[in-house]
This record gives C-alpha cells, structure tokens and sequence, in this order.
C-alpha cells in the first residue's frame, strides 16, 4: 500500500519588522500554515490557544474558508486574527488585527 506523504516547505520570510519563518504542509484535501517567531506565531485554524496558553506560547489564529484557504504563510499576513492565546493578549495582540500587525507585535514586543 503506496500512500503519499504531505508536502512541506519552510522559508525565511522578510517583513517590515523583521524576518520570520514562514511554513506550510499540504497532502490532498487539506493543508495548514503558520509563521514562526521567537516569541510565539501566528498560524491557521488548525491551532489550540487554549492548549498553546497553558505552555506560555503567544499564539494568534486566523481562519481561513472553503473558498478563500490559508495554504502559505503569506497569506496569514493580510487575514485577520479571530483568537489568541492570553501570552499573544499580554503582548497587545488582539482579533481583529491583521496577521502582519500580530507578527509585527510579536517581534518588536519587549
């Protein structure tokens, strides 16, 4: 039995506030993406806040639907920001925003 394994791709993503690591991971019919700080993330509607709080991590949700999918990390940076865990709310991050104003937060936070 052949089973296709998921494709995966990690970059280095340049942003206005600071480069982060960009990631996705795809197989047929699905996919999830997320960008990576030193600080926390901000990722798709695949995440946990709740179980991310609970281990300190700052951690901003964007959902994406049927017919407009986060499938890379670029595309987390214009979606706006439904859910985050209380580390991403003690660091001014807040839904409503949009996924580069919760990266930027992420990076300039002290």
């Amino acid at each position: 039995m052949s089973q296709t394994l998921p494709q995966a791709t990690h970059r280095t993503l340049h942003t206005p506030h600071g480069e982060v690591l960009g990631a996705s991971y795809s197989w047929p019919g699905g996919q999830y993406c997320a960008i990576h700080t030193s600080r926390g993330f901000v990722g798709c509607g695949i995440y946990d806040v709740r179980v991310a709080g609970e281990f300190g991590m700052a951690v901003a949700i964007a959902r994406g639907t049927p017919q407009h999918p986060l499938r890379e990390p670029e595309d987390l940076l214009a979606a706006r920001i439904v859910e985050v865990s209380e580390p991403a709310r003690k660091l001014g991050i807040v839904p409503g925003m949009s996924g580069e104003e919760a990266v930027a937060r992420l990076l300039t936070a002290s």
